[in-house]
């Protein structure tokens, strides 16, 4: 059966392209953080209200990143 490989091929290329959603992902989380330090050293005494806005931000980039891996699992198996 070619087709029936070659549909599994196709399903399996997709969900690594999907995957590279998290590596995306991982570089947001390092913008976010890196610059939050960067304005952490400029200035230490606003460091300490900025850290819940911190966190929002990597939480977004995290959800993104884990709707990548969600769209990478249906790709693989929900077809």
């Amino acid at each position: 059966m070619v087709d029936g490989n070659l549909v599994e091929m196709g399903k399996l290329i997709g969900a690594g392209l999907a995957c590279t959603g998290m590596g995306g992902a991982a570089i947001g989380v390092g913008h976010v953080v890196g610059n939050f330090l960067s304005g952490a050293l400029r200035n230490p005494s606003a460091a300490s209200g900025q850290t819940a806005t911190m966190f929002i931000g990597i939480a977004f980039a995290e959800a993104l990143g884990i709707f990548s891996f969600l769209v990478a699992l249906l790709l693989m198996y929900a077809m």
